[in-house]
């Protein structure tokens, strides 16, 4: 049997960096504290103008990861970079990536595989 490798289209390809453009843009809101509620898969799909589950299909025949991957990769970063770079309370920090702070540390923890607080005593 037979593997064969599925084409990429142009426009597949333009709809990842779209989204990616998207996510980046979203971290920045989070990252400058101007948001209220985060965006879900959904809501960027709207913003792109293009079915939500043809954003999760395409953005996985692309690049082989989900959208909700991608997604929380990018906000496993900016928390990093907010223990990392500010003074902030660990607290602080979950609201501004409109988390509660206990929920906050268990996403964190599941993905850095310690807590909020260990990371920062850590650097």
């Amino acid at each position: 049997m037979t593997i064969t490798a599925t084409k990429v289209s142009a426009r597949q390809k333009e709809i990842v960096h779209q989204y990616e453009a998207e996510l980046d843009k979203h971290m920045l809101e989070l990252k400058a504290g101007g948001v209220e509620v985060m965006h879900e898969i959904s809501d960027l799909a709207r913003i792109m103008n293009i079915h939500p589950i043809h954003l999760s299909n395409t953005v996985k025949a692309v690049t082989g990861r989900s959208a909700c991957d991608l997604f929380e990769e990018k906000l496993v970063i900016l928390s990093k970079e907010l223990l990392t770079n500010t003074n902030l309370p660990v607290a602080e920090i979950a609201r501004q990536l409109t988390y509660d702070p206990s929920n906050f540390t268990k996403f964190f923890k599941k993905y850095v595989k310690m807590t909020p607080k260990t990371y920062r005593d850590s650097l």
